[in-house]
């Protein structure tokens, strides 16, 4: 899923094509792709583009006459400009004065959403509310990582306490802040908190500037969640690039693993998987010298 890098730099180079453009076309494909309409998707046709910007996970384009067209790319969904129809994967096409936009979607599970709104009210409905997590203050911070007593994990991922944090980013912030993605956010010492704070705008900045450097003047299209130079999201079984020590995940529904190094962020110790610890049972390794152990019998 695009998530706060991948979405910034999509929303400045959206910026540099479109804003000052006309709307002439919207043509939806994706059955399931338009979720509101309000006014009917037509109003849109002719009006100017004012700006393009962030809303969490959602880029949205702000149209003159107050008009908002929103667009949430899920978890498969990408963008792509002034590039030939890709067949059924294509969801929408948007064409401006300046060039065309069209959404794709990969995958049986169409997800992304399209939202068409009259009014800075209906944009605010899709507001989760999440804090933004780079620039925030670190009282802030800390007071919206408290206000429930969840994972780490889950706390950054959850749109309601922090905006545009998904699953990949999480577990890089985490390695960096050498924190368990289990362990409970009111649990953390105040140099703990500290630590994290740093990290979410070390690792989002970080991964921005290195995704405009990928595009540079060309619009981005190699958006993924698994990049060869991450620390541990999407390496499991590699060696932590910090530490050495292989990097080991918990396996949940819908392909969103936690990945983590037990080394850096556990003190060695593996953290149970829902079916691989349930399976094995007493032969679960509780430690990496313990599956160190078991690997070389």
């Amino acid at each position: 899923m695009p998530e706060w890098p991948d979405v910034t730099v999509y929303v400045e180079h959206l910026s540099r094509r479109v804003v000052g453009a006309s709307v002439l076309e919207i043509l939806v494909r994706g059955p399931n792709l338009l979720r509101t309409a309000d006014p009917p998707l037509a109003d849109a046709l002719g009006r100017r583009v004012i700006s393009v910007t962030r809303l969490g996970k959602r880029i949205v384009f702000e149209l003159s006459g107050g008009r908002f067209l929103v667009l949430h790319l899920m978890i498969a969904g990408r963008l792509h400009w002034d590039r030939r129809s890709a067949g059924k994967t294509e969801q929408a096409v948007f064409r401006f004065s300046s060039g065309t936009l069209s959404l794709t979607e990969a995958g049986s599970k169409k997800r992304a959403a399209l939202h068409y709104l009259a009014g800075a009210a209906g944009l605010a409905a899709l507001d989760a509310g999440g804090l933004e997590p780079v620039g925030s203050s670190l009282s802030a911070f800390a007071d919206r990582l408290a206000l429930e007593n969840h994972t780490l994990k889950r706390s950054l991922t959850d749109p309601r306490l922090f905006s545009g944090i998904g699953n990949a980013y999480s577990d890089e912030i985490l390695h960096r802040a050498r924190l368990s993605p289990l362990r409970l956010s009111r649990q953390l010492s105040l140099e703990e908190v500290a630590r994290l704070h740093a990290a979410v705008a070390e690792v989002l900045l970080e991964w921005t500037d290195r995704l405009r450097l990928e595009a540079g003047e060309e619009f981005p299209e190699g958006v993924t969640a698994f990049r060869p130079e991450m620390m541990v999201h999407g390496r499991y079984g590699k060696p932590c690039p910090v530490c050495g020590t292989s990097v080991q995940r918990i396996t949940y529904a819908e392909k969103n693993d936690v990945n983590y190094c037990p080394r850096c962020q556990t003190e060695g110790r593996l953290l149970a998987d829902r079916s691989l610890s349930r399976l094995l049972k007493s032969d679960w390794p509780r430690t990496i010298e313990e599956l160190e152990e078991g690997r070389m019998r």
